[in-house]
């Protein structure tokens, strides 16, 4: 019987180890076990982030970070097709990044809220940053 193979990330983890032995404080893991994401939270964070991870949604979030635009001037100013755009803000609509509102036949589409500017603004200035 062959012996079963072992990844070498976990090769890696098996091998960190704290170099002082120490008491484990109990009262600082039940405090911090209370503050970290459920796994449903975690879950729901990771489809979100997921769905910034494509660059046409993302140039989408900086024409409507500017101003608010119905769907064939959001779709000139992107360079994709209209129906392309449509799709892009269903999907951005189901996870409330944007929001839109009626005026006659038209629909406009904004950012939904100033959470979800302000997480754009922050990601975009941090890229911005020089490495020290």
């Amino acid at each position: 019987m062959s012996k079963p193979q072992v990844s070498p990330a976990l090769q890696s983890m098996e091998s960190l180890s704290c170099e002082v032995q120490h008491p484990v404080d109990l009262d600082s893991l039940r405090h911090l076990h209370g503050q970290l994401l459920s796994v449903e939270k975690s879950q729901r964070m990771a489809e979100f982030f997921s769905l910034l991870g494509d660059p046409n949604r993302l140039r989408i979030l900086s024409a409507l970070a500017l101003q608010e635009l119905c769907v064939c001037d959001l779709a000139a100013a992107v360079k994709m097709s209209e129906s392309a755009v449509s799709h892009q803000l269903r999907s951005l609509r189901t996870m409330r990044l944007v929001g839109y509102r009626k005026q006659g036949r038209n629909v406009f589409y904004r950012l939904k809220d100033s959470h979800v500017f302000n997480l754009y603004r922050e990601v975009a200035e941090h890229l911005d940053e020089t490495d020290d």
